[in-house]
């Protein structure tokens, strides 16, 4: 006989793990259990923006709701926020978890990488 799997309805997640890429031209936000299960997750794409409207910070703040309301569903209390990359939505990632306001946070990450000089550069031409 098959082994079922749990239903989503059945998850319940007390705490979670919310990562967020920025990037010039999108957001991605996934949210994890503990344990490293994906639970919930999308892009900008998610709430309709298409185009140059998928970088821009209210698109972020759409997704972040969408996603934490979507959470609230499977009994979310708490997460830890993780940010990588470069993109402007952050501030507007903490604006929509406060207007939600039944979620807690417990950690915040910056996982950003270190720009460093890259390669050497071209040699200006002498006269």
């Amino acid at each position: 006989m098959a082994v079922t799997k749990a239903k989503k309805k059945d998850i319940k997640v007390v705490s979670g793990v919310l990562h967020v890429h920025t990037t010039s031209n999108n957001t991605l936000v996934t949210l994890i259990d503990q344990e490293g299960n994906k639970i919930l997750w999308g892009g900008t794409w998610k709430v309709w923006y298409k185009g140059s409207k998928k970088s821009t910070p209210y698109a972020a703040e759409m997704l972040t709701k969408n996603i934490l309301k979507e959470a609230q569903n499977y009994w979310l209390k708490e997460i830890w926020i993780i940010f990588k990359g470069i993109g402007m939505a952050r501030e507007w990632v903490f604006k929509a978890i406060t207007e939600i306001g039944v979620i807690d946070i417990a950690y915040i990450k910056e996982e950003t990488g270190i720009q460093f000089g890259g390669c050497k550069g071209e040699r200006p031409k002498r006269n």
